[in-house]
């Protein structure tokens, strides 16, 4: 071959054909680096026929490779997922390439990296920034950009300390194998129901072909022991397992499951991984040497060298969802790679999302269920609290009933869990002066008080500030007050109620990486915590036999904001951190504080009726055309200049397709109309199942002369609608 077409890693552009220099090989799917224009840049040798035919070029004005990288090349199964991205999402192929191809692909893996780390020594002269940055670092290690980001300093800042010698250089190899696992280290003892499911699952990965498996247990029922039978079969046939999880949190407390099962750990990936980490992960899993790998949604685009099965764990969970870059989902994804590979796919869950029930309905998915807990464990009580009739004291939270029950468990020496989907202290800060609301400067949103940190920050942006003195508006002073309650402040009351208790806030601010996390559950399960005070990071699959009462503070939280989703989450929510209550042998209970005890999601929650809520759930959205029943997409103008941004938005919507099958709304300015600096426009597209929603967007998006200050983001099954 003296000519290939290459993909590069770029979203500006499509294959380009380069010239393969005398002597190198390079097959399809090779890993290459390629000129483009000064720059060198990675790509992957492609079809021609793919992504369309561009203009033929005369070999004479081609330009040569520079090299073909000695990595196994990209599989055909995973290139035609690529195309299958990029042409569902509607996403340039370059860009789903680059979730395939991190850096880490083109470093070599025998090549050490230098490390730093503390010597405990401390410079002559210590800034604040030096004081913060040491703190911050501690026993840790890594490159110097990656020490920056830990400290929150610049990188001078860091190199000034190696200087100084308070940093010391090492030498970290990537190139050393991974332990294997052994499939027959310590199986567990499964009940009968678990044992028929672990069979099932067995069989499929035996048999070696495609099929999607819904494992369908209540809380506690032991999924992750069942399908650990299944990645113990891929073991013994000599090929890897992938097992998805929804938070990074969660990585830690499942490796040391893992580890517990088949005698080491699994390999990680996630974006909290050092440069060493990363390249020796990635290398080891394009080699098939990796066996078993547990990660985030971006492990599922790794280029597997022998996958025999992808589990999605908590497959209900909707941060699966990519909402920057390529908006994919990762359940669906996983999916077709399943389909792609020809390998069975496990969608575990206790509370399964009404599209996977859809497709269990319409006979894709096979149905596996296990309806009760392990080992003589039962499901706890439930009871609503209305809070019309027992509100909480006077600035307080809390209501009586639950109040009562916290102390109860405190008595006996039992764990509780308070639950709040609202990071921080307070939602909103406003003057009591003038009514002036503290938003942020570059989004549509109000500024959250974080008391821990003495620090107001956007949720959106990650805009920070300390919390000003006066009123930005009338200059008042000492007029600010914080509204509602964020998990901080039920913190504080629990500290006033109960001073002696021992507490914990788990949000993604305290549990920031999965080192965080193992020092969270090692405390909770020594009996270091009484009540933990946490967000939906708290709801995903931590198991603490001594915790005994969940409390969910303000449950109809999730049901404002008109999203045609917000029953679900909110019952799938409200259902997950209900099952971590008693999931030993004492038993658990479960209070609800609501002002509408008797909404369809929260009655159906008292009387644990799943089947009764999705049945009436999915009589709904049929009725509606609305997912899994129809289909929605959304496209997002965007700009600095809102101007810019109000007349490409006006133009898209004037040369909308007109067709009887396709619903356009807008456009009209999005609920979140600024973001990150930028003005944004929405229109949202809705179409019956059968519509050709992609090539009707195709064909409308290319009509329009886009102005390089305009940006569109294209969301094809949207999940958040702001």
């Amino acid at each position: 071959m003296t000519r290939a077409r290459v993909l590069l890693l770029t979203a500006a552009l499509g294959p380009l054909d380069y010239r393969v220099p005398h002597g190198t090989d390079a097959p399809l799917g090779s890993v290459v680096v390629a000129p483009l224009g000064p720059r060198r840049m990675g790509g992957v040798v492609w079809e021609d026929e793919s992504f369309g035919a561009p203009e033929p070029v005369g070999d004479n004005r081609l330009r040569n490779l520079f090299e073909v990288v000695p990595v196994p090349p990209i599989a055909a199964p995973l290139r035609r997922l690529i195309e299958w991205t990029s042409d569902y999402y509607l996403a340039p192929p370059g860009s789903v390439l680059r979730m395939v191809l991190p850096g880490a692909a083109f470093a070599d893996a025998r090549r050490p990296i230098i490390e730093y780390r503390a010597t405990g020594a401390l410079p002559a002269r210590m800034t604040p920034q030096r004081i913060v940055a040491l703190e911050k670092i501690g026993e840790r290690q890594g490159i110097v950009r990656e020490l920056a980001a830990m400290a929150e300093v610049s990188e001078a800042v860091i190199r000034g300390l190696v200087q100084t010698g308070a940093l010391e250089a090492i030498s970290v190899s990537a190139d050393q194998p991974y332990p294997e696992p052994d499939p027959a280290f310590a199986p567990p003892d499964l009940s009968a129901e678990q044992t028929a499911a672990a069979g099932q699952l067995r069989d499929a990965v035996d048999a070696a072909k495609f099929e999607t498996l819904l494992l369908d247990g209540v809380t506690g029922s032991g999924k992750t022991e069942v399908y650990m039978e299944a990645i113990a079969a891929a073991i013994d046939a000599g090929k890897q397992a992938l097992v998805l999880l929804p938070e990074i949190a969660l990585t830690e407390p499942m490796l040391t499951r893992f580890a517990a099962r088949f005698g080491c750990e699994p390999v990680a990936w996630h974006s909290g991984l050092r440069s060493t980490e990363r390249r020796r992960a990635w290398h080891s899993i394009a080699a098939g040497e990796a066996k078993i790998v547990v990660g985030a949604r971006s492990a599922l685009f790794l280029p597997y060298g022998n996958l025999g099965v992808i589990v999605v764990d908590e497959a209900h969970e909707t941060s699966f969802k990519q909402e920057d870059g390529v908006h994919y989902h990762a359940r669906d994804v996983a999916v077709m790679r399943g389909h792609f590979e020809g390998l069975p796919v496990v969608l575990a869950s206790a509370t399964p999302a009404l599209e996977s029930l859809a497709q269990v309905e319409a006979g894709r998915y096979r149905h596996i269920v296990l309806p009760a807990r392990y080992g003589g464990a039962t499901m706890p009580d439930l009871a609503a609290i209305d809070m019309r009739r027992d509100p909480p004291d006077r600035g307080r939270w809390l209501a009586p009933p639950l109040v009562d029950a916290l102390a109860d468990r405190l008595g006996k020496g039992e764990q509780s869990l308070l639950f709040l989907n609202r990071r921080g202290f307070a939602p909103l800060t406003l003057c009591r002066t003038c009514g002036h609301r503290i938003q942020c400067p570059n989004c549509t949103a109000w500024m959250v008080e974080h008391r821990l940190v003495h620090r107001l920050a956007c949720h959106h942006c990650g805009h920070v500030m300390p919390p000003p003195r006066l009123c930005p508006e009338c200059q008042d002073e000492d007029s600010l007050v914080a509204c509602g309650p964020g998990v901080e402040r039920v913190a504080d009351e629990v500290a006033l109620r109960f001073p002696e208790a021992r507490t914990a806030i788990v949000t993604s601010d305290t549990l920031w990486s999965p080192a965080k996390a193992a020092e969270f559950v090692d405390a909770v399960e020594a009996g270091m915590v009484d009540i933990i005070i946490g967000t939906q990071l708290v709801t995903k699959g931590y198991h603490f036999p001594n915790l005994t009462l969940v409390g969910v503070v303000d449950a109809d939280l999730g049901l404002d904001g008109g999203d045609l989703r917000a029953s679900e989450r909110t019952f799938q929510q409200i259902a997950q951190v209900a099952g971590r209550a008693g999931r030993g042998v004492k038993p658990g209970e479960v209070l609800i504080q609501t002002r509408v005890p008797d909404a369809p999601v929260m009655a159906a929650l008292v009387a644990n009726d799943r089947e009764g809520f999705y049945s009436a759930e999915a009589a709904a959205r049929k009725s509606a055309g609305a997912p899994p029943y129809g289909r929605f997409a959304a496209l997002v103008i965007s700009s600095e200049d809102i101007d810019v941004a109000r007349r490409v938005a006006q133009v898209l919507g004037e040369q909308a397709p007109q067709t009887k099958d396709l619903a356009i709304y807008g456009p009209a300015p999005a609920p979140l109309a600024m973001l990150r600096g930028r003005h944004r426009f929405r229109l949202l597209l809705h179409a019956p199942r059968s519509f050709d929603l992609q090539g009707a967007i195709r064909d409308w998006v290319g009509r329009v002369d886009w102005p390089s200050k305009a940006r569109l983001a294209i969301d094809i099954d949207p999940y958040s609608f702001v």
